[in-house]
Order: structure tokens, then C-alpha cells, then sequence
């Protein structure tokens, strides 16, 4: 049997780092995926699904990430159950993240002139607020590791000029050797 998701999405809002009763750090959160068809009224539709992460990877998300940021979240689905405060059981279904990418950093979210997230609505529960990435530029900028990329590395990531779809169009004005100035942080000395 097989419990795995992969969602490429952007943040609703900051994460907000969180301490569990045993003092795990963890951060909830929610990622909006738009959906690859339109509505009957030409309009993108979205999902937007809780997770959680925990330990370094949710220290990792309040520091860098932002409202907006765009994220790759692989992880599986769990469900659990707990008392609310009126005495009713809530039932809650969220991916616990085994891993997330950071695909922007929460200075480029928030430089970004006009997302687009504010001029849509979406089927949607009514605790969730409306995010839409009109553009559909679901892979513009690659992967960030704050931890491991060097400056180099850095440079490049951030200069997001040179793509405008992620995996196509990829830029021809890159020399065949753009990426000799980068460090390996695997490679053993």
C-alpha cells in the first residue's frame, strides 16, 4: 500500500512556528494548487490543502517562506481526531510533510508586483481565504536550500528573469558550463 503526496502549491499565509506539548517545533499550513482545467466561466480553480511539518523543516518555513511563497510538498495524507472546545470530535485530514522545497523565498513572494491571488475566488471552504496564481507560472524559479546553497548558487536562483516556465523554454543565453561555480555539498573532499 501506498500513502504518498506531492503538491506544488503557494503558502496562504506566514508560516507561524509553533511548539507541540513535548516542544517539537511545527508549523501548519496551507498550500493552494490550481487546478489544470478552468470553470465554465473561463476561471482557474484552486484546492487548498493543510499540512504540517515539523523539527528544523518548519524553523526552515517560518524563517524563509512567506505568504505566497511557492513550495513543493512531498509527504503523506493522515487523519486524526481530537475534542473541540464545544465537546464535539473534529475530525481532520492534513499531509504531514516529509519534505519541502523551497521553490521562492519569501523576499521574491513578496516582490512579486501582481500575483494575482486577490482577484479570484475559488470553491472553497469558508475558513479558507481566495489564492490564485494567474500567470500559471507553476515552476519559474528553482529549488532553494537555504542551508547548503553557497552565493553562487544563490545568484542564480534569484535571478528569475531567465525563466519563464520552469522545465521549458530554458534559457539559451547560459553557457554550457553556468554551473561549474557551484559547490556540491555532498561531494566528499
Amino acid at each position: 500500500m501506498v500513502n504518498r503526496v506531492v503538491l506544488v502549491g503557494r503558502l496562504t499565509k506566514d508560516p507561524e512556528l509553533r511548539y507541540s506539548n513535548s516542544n517539537i517545533p511545527m508549523v501548519y499550513f496551507t498550500v493552494a494548487v490550481n487546478r489544470t482545467f478552468t470553470d465554465q466561466n473561463g476561471q482557474r480553480q484552486a484546492d487548498f490543502i493543510g499540512c504540517v511539518a515539523f523539527r528544523k523543516q518548519a524553523e526552515n518555513m517560518a524563517r524563509f517562506l512567506g505568504r505566497g511563497s511557492q513550495v513543493a510538498v512531498e509527504g503523506r495524507i493522515q487523519t486524526r481526531n481530537y475534542q473541540g472546545k464545544d465537546g464535539n470530535t473534529v475530525y481532520v485530514t492534513e499531509v504531514v510533510a516529509d519534505s519541502v522545497q523551497f521553490l521562492e523565498s519569501k523576499n521574491s513572494s513578496h516582490g512579486r508586483q501582481n500575483n494575482g491571488f486577490d482577484s479570484m475566488s475559488f470553491n472553497q471552504p469558508q475558513s479558507q481565504p481566495a489564492y490564485n496564481n494567474n500567470n500559471q507560472n507553476y515552476y519559474n524559479n528553482t529549488n532553494q536550500n537555504f542551508g547548503q546553497a553557497n552565493s553562487a548558487m544563490q545568484d542564480f536562483i534569484n535571478d528569475s528573469s531567465s525563466f519563464s516556465d520552469f522545465g521549458e523554454n530554458f534559457p539559451s543565453n547560459l553557457d554550457d558550463d553556468f554551473m561549474q561555480d557551484v559547490v556540491n555539498p555532498f561531494k566528499e573532499d
